[in-house]
């Protein structure tokens, strides 16, 4: 790889930033991680990623992508107590919008394309930081925070920040020939380009008001026979649970709702919430895991996309990743992925060398992102009481999606191919494709004939 600068700097050690931080690993002399909180050696939840008390998906794009930057890091994550579903559907339950997913043998095609790893979110990050710091030209200082970034004379670039240390020692500059934001949705990219002359970013925003609340568990033998249950929301019912089994024999269990339907905040509640539209056994198998520790609730407003793509002008030497550009509702784990996808962009924009680089990444990035945002955001806006831009195509796309999950109630190859489409290996023109529309078709007509002839031989009763 061509060697682009002598320092690059990360601010947040988020699974963003991290994979950021490995893809400049090969274009700059040195690479240096900012983080706030302190970054424990044990994988334990840390303050700065509140979310990091709730359920984590690493959908099969974002696997295969972290594997690609960390060569057997899955493996690792496994052999740490990790739980991973290699294309057997009857260890996952998943009903979406009312459907629930076929569940009886193999995924086509290779197992492994859409193997489901289920580690914790403090596991997988720690497994991913430690990966990081075995790079010699990487290095992560914790308990720092930064106090703004520092521009050239002209302010047409970013050519370092300020940060300060947890211990009150004085503020301390450090140049940079790139300074990548990826500090989450609170990130001072945005005020800081506006008082440079730049302005802010436009945001596209679903505004939902997810509410979820989690309880971790302890799971004895036997009790959950899934390593993940999912419950989407369904027309008329905007709420939904997820349970992961993650390592050690421990758990989450969330419940969630939006447009006002908050959970209760306590586990009995949480049951009684989920009895609704659960099915019983898995209420049964939540039931009798142990709590550990109390339950963890966290707001979501709205999916916020922050369209630095769209700007016109932009310094040279800054850049963001993660939820510094684009965060999800999180009913739909696309969050890690995404973030993921952003470091592929960065590294497809870093080949081309550092001209116009912000220009390129932010529109390469995008292409991943609306892929992901408007698979969440034609969900979301199913619901009317969602605000958001609702496009003329939208309610064609959820129609064409609810014929085919209802196909993918009994069958394992449009089953397949709707988890290709989910985990982002696939594009969603990939359920456009003739034979696909086909098979769907053709198992809808029988599944209509079916019930026709249920209907009418219920009608004419028992013959005498």
């Amino acid at each position: 790889m061509p060697v682009l600068g002598e320092r690059a700097i990360v601010l947040g050690a988020s699974m963003g930033g991290l994979l950021a931080a490995r893809v400049l690993a090969d274009f700059f002399g040195t690479v240096t991680v900012i983080e706030r909180d302190e970054l424990p050696d044990d994988p334990v939840t840390r303050r700065g990623v509140p979310q990091g008390r709730h359920p984590h998906a690493l959908l099969a794009c974002g696997a295969r992508t972290l594997e690609e930057f960390f060569p057997g890091l899955l493996d690792e994550l496994v052999a740490a107590g990790a739980p991973v579903v290699n294309g057997d559907l009857s260890r996952v339950y998943m009903s979406y919008n009312g459907h629930e997913v076929f569940r009886s043998g193999m995924v086509t095609g290779d197992p492994a394309a859409l193997a489901l790893y289920m580690p914790s979110r403090a596991l997988l990050e720690r497994h991913v930081r430690g990966r990081l710091q075995a790079l010699n030209n990487v290095t992560i200082h914790d308990n720092h925070d930064v106090s703004e970034y520092i521009s050239n004379a002209n302010h047409s670039r970013v050519i370092g920040v300020r940060v300060t240390n947890g211990g009150g020692d004085a503020p301390k500059e450090l140049a940079a020939d790139l300074v990548v934001d990826a500090m989450g949705r609170g990130a001072h990219t945005p005020a800081f380009l506006e008082n440079l002359g730049y302005g802010r970013p436009v945001e596209d925003r679903v505004t939902m008001h997810t509410v979820y609340v989690s309880q971790r568990l302890q799971i004895p033998p036997g009790a959950v026979t899934e390593v993940m249950s999912l419950v989407s929301p369904a027309p008329g019912r905007p709420t939904g649970l997820f349970l992961a089994v993650n390592e050690n024999d421990t758990g989450l269990f969330t419940v969630f709702g939006m447009v006002g339907h908050e959970p209760p905040r306590d586990f009995a509640g949480m049951l009684s919430f989920a009895e609704d539209f659960a099915p019983p056994r898995l209420i049964d198998g939540v039931r009798a895991c142990e709590p550990l520790g109390p339950v963890m609730q966290h707001r979501m407003p709205c999916s916020q996309w922050r369209r630095y793509d769209k700007m016109r002008r932009l310094p040279d030497g800054l850049l963001a990743a993660g939820d510094a550009i684009c965060s999800f509702n999180p009913i739909y784990g696309q969050g890690m992925t995404v973030a993921a996808m952003d470091a592929l962009a960065l590294r497809n924009s870093l080949r081309g060398g550092a001209a116009d680089l912000p220009r390129r990444y932010f529109r390469a990035a995008a292409k991943a992102i609306g892929v992901a945002w408007q698979t969440g955001a034609t969900s979301d806006l199913a619901f009317p009481q969602v605000e958001g831009r609702r496009t003329p195509s939208m309610r064609a796309t959820n129609r064409l999606v609810d014929l085919v999950l209802t196909a993918c109630e009994s069958d394992a190859a449009v089953t397949t191919q709707f988890f290709r489409v989910t985990g982002l290996l696939d594009t969603p023109p990939h359920l456009l494709q003739p034979a696909f529309l086909y098979r769907v078709a053709k198992i809808n007509l029988q599944r209509r004939q079916r019930n026709s002839q249920a209907q009418q031989a219920a009608t004419i009763g028992p013959r005498s």
